[in-house]
């Protein structure tokens, strides 16, 4: 039986998504409460994380320990690191980079953790197409695509921090869990994907643009997520 795990950063990112639950219980662990119930007719675990790439980690480890989740979806918000996205637009993830993961004086590509053989996480190909599919039907006027994720424990908002994640890891979207949920997600056996709408440019505006835009992105993604658990 599938059981979806569905993690937000912060409040804002799974408010709406806790609020829509059936027959709902809480669970507390590490700091975190874990909200299980049915989410239209799906079995799911929604919690908010916290941000950053400990605390996502940490909670991925939780949702398949203590609630033996099947799927996990991370909704979001994220900066966008592609001319083609748009503030309001959304990012599903192929796959998710740690950029501040640096072994290269090994030998080792940039982002690459030791011991994977590989850089990237990839998402579940049926997970993408499902989001992407939701995102169509409820947001029929929001524009989607599907990319990469690059993740590292700080907000980008600079244009020469952006240029660098664009020439470095060719990143779709930056922000601070994604990796992290899915490098817990490979560890763990589960196919994951992560939904990113787009709250800033990622550059020296971002400051400006996060607060106003943030409510609104993280409601579209919500939105995406509340549709695509049906088809999973």
């Amino acid at each position: 039986m599938k059981k979806i795990g569905i993690i937000g950063a912060m409040e804002l990112e799974v408010e709406e998504l806790k609020a829509n639950l059936t027959d709902s219980t809480v669970t507390k662990k590490a700091n975190m409460e874990f909200y299980e119930g049915k989410l239209n007719g799906a079995d799911v675990v929604v919690v908010r994380s916290g941000i950053g790439k400990v605390n996502a980690a940490l909670c991925v480890q939780i949702l398949a320990d203590l609630f033996n989740v099947t799927h996990i979806i991370n909704t979001g918000i994220a900066g966008s690191l592609n001319a083609k996205l748009d503030i309001g637009d959304i990012l599903v993830s192929n796959d998710a980079i740690h950029h501040d993961m640096d072994v290269t004086v090994f030998g080792y590509k940039p982002g690459e953790v030791p011991g994977f053989g590989f850089d990237a996480f990839k998402a579940d190909k049926d997970m993408i197409d499902a989001a992407i599919t939701a995102c169509e039907k409820v947001n029929p006027d929001i524009h989607v695509l599907s990319g990469r994720v690059v993740s590292g424990d700080q907000f980008i908002s600079d244009k020469a921090v952006k240029t660098r994640l664009i020439d470095l890891f060719h990143g779709d979207c930056a922000e601070m869990e994604g990796a992290s949920i899915a490098h817990g997600a490979y560890l763990n056996g589960l196919p994951f994907v992560i939904i990113r709408a787009i709250s800033d440019k990622a550059d020296d505006s971002a400051e400006e643009d996060y607060p106003t835009f943030e409510k609104k992105a993280a409601k579209h993604s919500a939105k995406l997520v509340e549709e695509m658990v049906q088809h999973l």
